[in-house]
């Protein structure tokens, strides 16, 4: 039998969007998106599961839940911030595994969250202190889109570089398969505050990417490359109403 990983789930939720402004609260089915992305943590082997939000409407929205709820600053720049406050507050050993579950992933499979976890507490090398996950792109126009962000990953699983352009570059036939980056992240709870300590990169500023600090700074990060749905982000009210479909789909 596999042993389980010990992790916790930790999921960001802040009031704030630019494209579809308090998105946490949206009504899906009844419900508040974040509890759906509750429900999903709740199917993973999680053994602590935390909202960490700075708005009391979020936490009200899940207080009968099974999680927990962190009050936080509302001015953390990134969510890893808003974990790194989480993981102080809470004193989280060194060595805690923490999943960064993103807010407004109502769909996230449990199995990826229990494989980011994994594929973190399975890396040998010291200095592999974050996993995150990628899935294939099959459909080339993704590979064009900015606002898919692609990740090369090297023989050993590690990341090599994450861009919003089209990478790896085809010079003449593709022989090297094309990767968009998933936006799952786990932690060992001790590079947390490390994180937040970390000057950005030139190269993060460039992409506007946050992972590209920990990549420019000499750690490294695993990189799970999968092939099944792993849902996807609300982000506007199309995807909103695509999971009201969706979600209605799987009612019994």
């Amino acid at each position: 039998m596999v042993q389980k990983v010990r992790f916790s789930v930790v999921i960001p939720a802040r009031m704030a969007s630019t494209r579809l402004p308090g998105k946490m609260l949206a009504d899906l089915h009844g419900r508040p998106l974040i509890a759906h992305v509750v429900d999903r943590a709740s199917e993973s082997d999680a053994a602590r599961i935390i909202v960490a939000t700075d708005n009391p409407d979020i936490a009200a929205a899940v207080a009968d839940s099974a999680c927990e709820t962190v009050m936080t600053s509302v001015d953390h720049a990134s969510g890893s911030d808003r974990l790194a406050e989480v993981a102080q507050k809470l004193r989280f050993a060194e060595n805690e595994i923490v999943v960064n579950v993103q807010g407004d992933e109502p769909l996230v499979p449990a199995r990826l969250i229990n494989e980011t976890a994994a594929a973190l507490s399975h890396a040998s090398d010291p200095q592999t202190v974050v996993a995150t996950a990628a899935k294939k792109i099959d459909d080339i126009s993704l590979l064009q889109d900015p606002n898919t962000v692609k990740v090369v990953v090297n023989r050993f699983g590690s990341a090599l570089y994450f861009s919003r352009a089209g990478i790896p570059f085809a010079r003449n036939e593709r022989t090297a398969d094309a990767w968009h980056h998933i936006g799952i992240y786990a932690y060992r709870a001790h590079f947390l505050s490390t994180f937040a300590t970390l000057e950005q990169s030139a190269l993060e500023t460039c992409e506007s990417l946050e992972q590209l600090r920990i990549l420019d700074h000499g750690y490294k990060i695993q990189v799970l490359c999968f092939d099944y749905d792993a849902g996807f982000g609300i982000d506007t009210q199309a995807d909103l109403d695509r999971a009201r479909e969706l979600l209605g789909q799987r009612a019994p």
